[in-house]
């Protein structure tokens, strides 16, 4: 008869001990005794089989707990493969999601990137049409102000031409003297005066110089030359007050209007303002101080709302520290009473709420502020009765861990009872078999009893 070794999972296990499969497989070869041929003389061959089984059950249990391990270490194995798999999975999966949400971030961000550019190309353009139809009105109004400047200039030369062409004859006839015809140049004189001093006025704004001076002598001469005029028209029958009268106002006329041009081309060279300059620039002083008038009163409202906000504020903050601090004097007294003496040593103005856990430290023994050695005491009592309710075992506490017991052990009726030098039969117990508890241990167990009675009693009154 050949015993093949245990398999596992399928698998032939070879044990690391060959010896104990020779001697299990030796007892299993023997042959059984009938039951009839068992007799008082063959009671050594009952103990070799007895000994012979505890090896083959001892050998088999070595055989089943190595098979077990091997089991286990196989299950282990494959449950830390399956874990580093499900790890690496997980780690593939958080890859993956990680790249999906570097994706989405990266697309998004160009396409911000995009808006932005999109933005700062459509700002660009419009600051470029802006700044193209400013210059391009820059250029017009330049142009504008050329052009009427051009025709100003001429208008007023022209003025001041025709003046001349008429006051001239005039004069001329005047001073004609056949016995004196050198009197002929005073009127190239009178009218030529004004003339000149219109071209000084014209040298003193280009050089930036003073231009009153030209000016009254311009306004000088063509008064002379107008007084001439209008004397000879009423002097001399042939020139008449009619001719008179126009020589005067040409003579004053020209000189006035080459003189106005000039003083605004002398104002524009110096920077002076225009009266519509002024206007413009009182305008808009007038709404920068109405702006920062309202903005003054905004600020000054805004700072009275504050201050009003900040009053009530602590109207409240006072209000609330006058309650808690009636409510700390009634209802802790003796607490109250060491807060208000540290508040007096700190120099504090009220009882702050470090004071107050301070002084609870000091009076309670407790840094939990609201707790005190009794409500401590009660609590505790309150666990302790909890933890035994909750440890307390459901009916026969082997029914809780009989899933972790081995099966007991079938033995047959006819073996030996195991017990030895007692023939057989139990011992039977007798007073005085026990040796007697000691002192200690009695004064003990009364003391355990006491503070059991007590707590009860506690809680019965806690109740």
């Amino acid at each position: 008869m050949t015993t093949s070794p245990p398999q596992v999972n399928g698998h032939p296990r070879t044990l690391p001990v060959l010896g104990e499969w020779q001697a299990i497989t030796k007892a299993i070869e023997q042959p059984v005794a009938p039951e009839s041929a068992v007799t008082s003389e063959s009671k050594p061959d009952l103990i070799a089989e007895a000994e012979a089984e505890a090896i083959r059950a001892r050998a088999f249990a070595e055989a089943e707990a190595r098979r077990k391990a091997a089991d286990a270490e196989a299950d282990a194995v494959r449950i830390k493969a399956e874990g580093d798999a499900e790890k690496q999975r997980l780690a593939n999966e958080r890859s993956a999601m990680k790249l999906e949400a570097d994706k989405a971030t990266h697309a998004k961000r160009l396409a911000e990137l995009q808006a932005q550019k999109a933005a700062a190309e459509a700002a660009e353009l419009k600051t470029r049409q802006q700044s193209e139809a400013e210059a391009g009105r820059a250029a017009a109004r330049e142009a504008e102000q050329e052009r009427t400047e051009s025709i100003w200039k001429w208008g007023a030369r022209s003025i001041y031409a025709v003046g001349l062409i008429i006051a001239a004859p005039i004069q001329f006839l005047a001073f004609w003297d056949k016995e004196r015809p050198f009197l002929v140049a005073a009127p190239a004189l009178l009218e030529g005066l004004a003339l000149v001093l219109a071209f000084g006025a014209a040298w003193a704004v280009a050089h930036r110089r003073d231009v009153v001076p030209y000016r009254v002598g311009i306004m000088i001469g063509a008064l002379i030359a107008a007084g001439i005029n209008l004397w000879h028209g009423l002097d001399d029958p042939t020139i008449g007050l009619n001719a008179g009268i126009i020589g005067a106002i040409a003579s004053v006329g020209g000189p006035i209007v080459l003189m106005a041009y000039e003083h605004g081309i002398a104002q524009k060279a110096d920077g002076v303002p225009s009266w519509r300059e002024k206007r413009a620039a009182n305008q808009a002083r007038e709404a920068e101080d109405a702006a920062r008038a309202q903005a003054k009163a905004e600020k000054d409202a805004a700072e009275a709302k504050a201050a009003a906000d900040k009053a009530d504020q602590q109207a409240r903050l006072e209000a609330e520290q006058q309650r808690k601090d009636a409510d700390r004097r009634d209802q802790h007294k003796d607490v109250w009473d060491v807060a208000e003496a540290f508040r007096s040593a700190r120099g504090a103005q009220v009882v702050t709420e470090q004071i107050w856990a301070d002084a609870w430290h000091r009076v309670t023994g407790t840094k939990l502020i609201g707790i005190r050695p009794e409500i401590e005491a009660q609590s505790r009592l309150a666990a302790a009765r909890m933890k035994d309710a909750s440890e307390c075992p459901v009916g026969d506490a082997a029914s809780q861990v009989e899933s972790q017991m081995p099966p007991k052990q079938k033995k047959d009726q006819d073996a030996p009872d195991g017990r030895r030098h007692n023939g057989g039969i139990p011992p039977i117990r007798q007073p005085g078999d026990t040796t007697p508890y000691h002192r200690a241990a009695a004064v003990s167990a009364a003391d355990t009893a006491r503070r059991s009675v007590t707590a009860r009693i506690t809680t019965e009154e806690t109740k």
